[in-house]
């Protein structure tokens, strides 16, 4: 299992070793001690999936305060492009993202911090994806910023998407500054 760090210093792409053979394939998608070792070092309180179809964009979304969620996300069918953005105010990466294709067939994981907003675009004819938060979902601690917020500049493959009501009305990061959290640096 290999544990890759990204531009977004916090923001790890998990490459688990996968066991293949005749009959198909086996590998594990969560083990604590392994990722606790590899720095992914939290508790998983809840965990979500979703099916989509293509072109669906679903993001950019935190929780923010006491419910802010660290997210280990995969797709389970099918392929998307996962995004994190530092929404964190003062981070040396405030408002940079990275992107990744997590797929069915490449079997990577994405851990997002708390801190992040998290979205990602299917690329397939549909996908599943599934994912553990660090934190229970806050119906009023939900953050949502513009999906082509131009201040992020996030190059998504679809031009066109699917977005949910929610998702085509949220403002740009820069119109909800008094809601991010604040940028702790590390000791």
């Amino acid at each position: 299992m290999r544990f890759l760090p990204t531009a977004l210093p916090g923001v790890v792409l998990i490459e688990p070793d996968v066991l293949r053979d005749e009959r198909g394939y086996f590998l594990e998608t969560y083990h604590r001690e392994r990722y606790f070792a590899g720095g992914i070092a939290v508790d998983f309180v809840q965990d979500n999936q979703s099916k989509s179809k293509a072109r669906t964009l679903r993001g950019l979304h935190a929780q923010r305060g006491d419910h802010a969620q660290g997210k280990l996300v995969r797709a389970i069918e099918g392929e998307v492009f996962d995004v994190a953005v530092d929404i964190r105010v003062g981070s040396p990466t405030f408002g940079k993202w990275v992107g990744e294709i997590l797929s069915d067939s490449n079997f990577r994981q994405l851990y997002v911090p708390p801190g992040f907003l998290h979205g990602f675009c299917v690329t397939s004819e549909s996908a599943q994806i599934a994912y553990k938060c660090t934190s229970f979902y806050s119906r009023g601690g939900e953050i949502e910023v513009a999906w082509n917020d131009p201040d992020i500049g996030i190059d998504w493959p679809v031009a066109d998407p699917l977005l949910s009501p929610k998702d085509a009305a949220a403002r740009r990061l820069r119109e909800i500054l008094d809601l991010l959290p604040p940028f702790e640096a590390q000791p």
